[in-house]
């Protein structure tokens, strides 16, 4: 695999302009009958292009614009070991 340079990553805003959130999808539940939640991001285009139509819907179920955004910028914060 390459090193992930970039990441994409589909949101909405939520109240308003300055207020928003990454869109994410439940996919199964967990031990405890708890969602798990997983959100709509990328880091390369063939997964965001599979993503692009579920994005969309969400938006159109919402009421509100779908915003694709790229962040480049890569800064490693923690290495866990």
């Amino acid at each position: 695999m390459p090193r992930i340079e970039e990441m994409y990553a589909f949101i909405a805003a939520d109240t308003g302009p300055d207020d928003e959130g990454l869109i994410a999808v439940p996919s199964e539940t967990d031990q405890d009958g708890t969602s798990v939640w997983l959100p709509l991001i990328g880091a390369d285009m063939e997964r965001v292009d599979s993503l692009r139509e579920l994005a969309r819907g969400i938006g159109r179920e919402a009421g509100t614009k779908v915003t694709l955004v790229r962040f480049s910028n890569r800064q490693d914060v923690e290495i866990i070991t």
